[in-house]
């Protein structure tokens, strides 16, 4: 977010991890992250590492270290809760931790970038045009639950 010209991340650079999150999507993340290709110059993330469980949690690690052999050029940031620092992941990985202050603090920045990568450049008969603005992206919530949302 430094420059309005960079990019969003794509799909297969961010791994959200909850409890629920298996070795598998572990391990074919950290693959992608750590197996040399003409992928270019990719930033891999994956957000809540802290939530995995002890035993893909493990399993990552393991993979981690087998896999880093093959690239020493990898890019991979792990973001975790401040308040779960002493989980696996983080503990691990600890050697390695930075803490970050957001560098935008205005919403109305955070906002702009936002839409700027989620216009529609032509709108059409997409979804897109249901939200405003031509955006391909939108929230919708109400304060009454089942509202048909």
């Amino acid at each position: 977010m430094n420059s309005p010209d960079q990019p969003l991340p794509m799909f297969d650079e961010v791994l959200l991890c909850t409890p629920q999150t298996t070795a598998e999507e572990v391990g074919l993340f950290l693959r992608r992250c750590l197996i040399p290709c003409s992928g270019g110059e990719k930033i891999y993330t994956m957000l809540y590492a802290d939530e995995l469980s002890y035993d893909v949690s493990c399993k990552a690690e393991e993979l981690f270290q087998h896999l880093q052999r093959y690239n020493s050029a990898y890019r991979l940031v792990i973001l975790c809760n401040c308040e779960r620092e002493h989980s696996y992941i983080p503990s691990v990985f600890s050697q390695y931790k930075v803490h970050v202050v957001p560098q935008r603090s205005s919403l109305a920045e955070i906002q702009q970038y936002l839409q700027q990568h989620y216009r529609v450049a032509q709108p059409s008969s997409s979804a897109a045009s249901v939200f405003k603005d031509n955006m391909c992206v939108g929230i919708v919530s109400s304060k009454r639950a089942g509202m048909g949302k």
